[in-house]
């Protein structure tokens, strides 16, 4: 047997596993390494943060990535360059990352990588005919392997895609298995680039998860700081917009997308939600003359209003108000967004520390949970609906 298919199985049968979960986010603010105990599977899994850091990108690696993020028409050649070149720097982040916390790579059992999202089109928002869903994560699993002398798990998303889903949102396998509780109903939100929540019922039934994408968190937001204020990835403790006044105007125009109309479950991106999208309302508004601080705190609004309308249409019908709200984040800490939130939603809100999950690390932990499922656990049966496939997820990567 080969040697790494006999680490792999022995791997699979341990009563516990040593897994670093990866996440690097539409904000291209760096890359998350969560190292997680993880213990069992499917709906016995037990999870241990036991170290996380975020690895911060260069302006020389953020320029790099968004040559090719969410553009229509790219340089082919630099994409599989990029493919290659950031599976490098990410094992590279991973071993020094590890040797500050003083862990040998060989205490690490497996490496979860969700990669790079560059590009997420699914088929309601690309409109091609005779094409499905599609997305393209980059930061090369084997490259990782090699490099660390870990196997690697990495491209999730592509699976969910064959099993019938829109390749996002993949937290609530992840939310389901680790922060769900018997009796509480809870809402996991994620204010990231992209807003999504996971609906956990206090049945625990599985058939009655829902995950959904809202539409934007914090991508307009981080994108039009960047645009009015150079220097700033984004628009600290809400700083700008706190200064700034809401256009009910621009906002009705924001609001106006297609994407608000289609049913749920449904992803997006930065595809359709950038700065372009802002022009485009200010121009059909007549609001091109709003001060930039106007304009953030309008999208402060539009995010936290759109998120706050697709929880309540999915939950309609349920006492929404004996509901916990758990974040996640960056938005999680923009004052302005949540404040907002609680008005709207007359939820419980907290942050995801409250369950022992660092909010800022969420998202890396729930990738370990997937590799965790990819060699160990079954097909959990989330019934038969859109969004949410009963399919375990990820490829596997060999170090030799």
């Amino acid at each position: 047997m080969n040697d790494n298919i006999a680490r792999l199985y022995q791997i699979a049968g341990k009563p516990e596993r040593h897994i670093i979960g990866l996440m690097s986010g539409t904000s291209l603010d760096g890359l998350d390494i969560a190292y997680c105990q993880v213990r069992g599977e499917g709906e016995s899994t037990a999870v241990s943060l036991l170290r996380f850091a975020t690895v911060p990108y260069t302006d020389d690696v953020k320029a790099r990535i968004r040559e090719i993020f969410a553009r229509q028409l790219v340089d082919f050649p630099l994409v599989a360059m990029l493919n290659e070149w950031l599976g490098e720097l990410h094992a590279s982040m991973i071993l020094a990352t590890l040797a500050e916390w003083g862990v040998a790579p060989a205490e690490v059992d497996l490496i979860a990588s969700h990669g790079q999202t560059v590009m997420h089109a699914p088929k309601s928002l690309h409109g091609r005919e005779g094409y499905g869903n599609a997305t393209l994560q980059i930061g090369d699993g084997d490259h990782i392997a090699v490099k660390t002398g870990i196997i690697t798990i990495s491209d999730f998303r592509q699976k969910h895609i064959a099993a019938g889903g829109e390749g996002a949102p993949l937290a609530v396998y992840g939310d389901f298995y680790i922060l769900g509780k018997v009796g509480e109903n809870r809402i996991l939100m994620n204010l990231g680039g992209i807003a999504n929540f996971t609906y956990l019922p206090a049945s625990m039934n599985a058939h009655e998860v829902f995950v959904t994408d809202t539409g934007p968190g914090n991508t307009l937001l981080d994108a039009c700081t960047r645009r009015f204020f150079p220097g700033s990835d984004y628009d600290k403790d809400a700083a700008h917009a706190l200064r700034g006044a809401v256009s009910d105007t621009l906002l009705a125009a924001l609001m106006a997308s297609a994407f608000f109309r289609e049913p749920f479950p449904k992803t997006t991106g930065p595809e359709l939600f950038n700065v372009d999208y802002v022009l485009q309302a200010q121009a059909a508004s007549g609001t091109q003359d709003l001060s930039p601080e106007d304009v953030l705190a309008t999208l402060t609004h539009f995010s936290a209003r759109t998120i706050a309308a697709a929880v309540l249409t999915a939950t309609a019908g349920m006492q929404i108000d004996t509901f916990d709200v758990y974040m996640s984040g960056g938005g999680m800490h923009n004052p302005l967004l949540v404040d907002t939130l609680r008005q709207l939603l007359p939820c419980r809100f907290r942050p995801t520390d409250d369950l022992g999950i660092l909010g800022d690390a969420k998202e890396a932990v729930l990738f370990a949970v997937l590799a965790n499922e990819t060699v160990s656990g079954g097909h959990s049966d989330f019934g038969r609906r859109l969004g949410v496939p009963s399919v375990a997820m990820g490829k596997i990567s060999l170090p030799s």
